[in-house]
């Protein structure tokens, strides 16, 4: 009798699961969102140091309503548990140094249910620039699949938050390659409506003169012309940093790359 009653309870379980994805699937075609981004059984926090880098170093999170910042604290705290950090030539990875990588990821992954990256299982961190026997060239930060690691300068990584505005901030530019190769590769709610929309994007920027107005108003540094995965990492930075005028100045595509990270200034 008992083992009639698990098979009845899988088999329910299973067409459950199998209904609810088809729902939120469409659900998602139709409003560019998961039914849901956080739910949490349990919510993790910060130790008291930590908190306090968080408070005092990541604007981000101070703009967020007491409901969101409890999310955001979790999801950084599950970053730092989640992710091997590595140091290199005597770099010490500190508090400081744990809670502003992860909120950087987090503040691109907000809008998104899937927040943690399964093309990355470490964050290697230099003091500063660092020479990569990849490409024979110095790095200031790199994402290598092959390794599953995203690198940071610190120096580099610190300097992209000294000045809020300049649209260079090495941080997002790095993650955002993570999140773009994830994006492509995973199947979940978030990941496809982030396809989704990237692809839309992408044809939109290929139309000729779209791509004219684009590099004609200088808006853009020249690097994101170097190919899409830069294109997609240059205007990241962009929405963050300086979104009041990127809307002002191409607000189609503003509105685009909102709803591929589901996320609203």
């Amino acid at each position: 009798m008992i083992i009639l009653y698990l098979l009845f309870a899988g088999v329910a379980a299973f067409f459950f699961f199998v209904v609810y994805s088809v729902i939120e699937e469409k659900y998602g075609v139709l409003f560019n969102k998961p039914f849901y981004i956080h739910f949490y059984p349990t919510v993790k926090t910060l130790d008291a140091n930590q908190s306090y880098v968080l408070n005092k170093q990541f604007d981000y999170y101070n703009a967020l309503s007491d409901k969101k910042k409890k999310y955001f604290e979790h999801r950084v705290a599950t970053f730092i548990e989640r992710y091997e950090f590595i140091s290199k030539e005597d770099f010490i990875i500190t508090d400081e140094v744990q809670v502003l990588i992860a909120s950087t990821s987090v503040m691109l992954t907000f809008g998104l249910r899937n927040y943690l990256y399964t093309n990355i299982d470490k964050v290697i961190v230099y003091p500063s620039v660092y020479y990569s026997e990849i490409n024979d060239a110095y790095h200031k930060g790199e994402f290598n699949p092959r390794m599953k690691a995203i690198v940071f300068s610190w120096e580099d990584f610190k300097a992209g938050y000294e000045i809020k505005n300049d649209n260079l901030n090495l941080g997002i530019h790095e993650f955002a390659h993570v999140l773009h190769l994830h994006g492509m590769n995973s199947q979940d709610t978030s990941a496809i409506i982030f396809s989704r929309m990237y692809d839309r994007i992408r044809k939109e920027v290929e139309y000729p003169a779209n791509r004219e107005r684009l590099i004609n108003s200088d808006y853009f540094r020249i690097y994101a012309y170097t190919n899409h995965f830069e294109f997609l990492a240059v205007i990241i930075e962009h929405y963050f940093e300086s979104p009041h005028l990127f809307k002002q100045e191409f607000p189609k595509l503003f509105e685009n790359v909102s709803k591929m990270l589901n996320h609203k200034h």
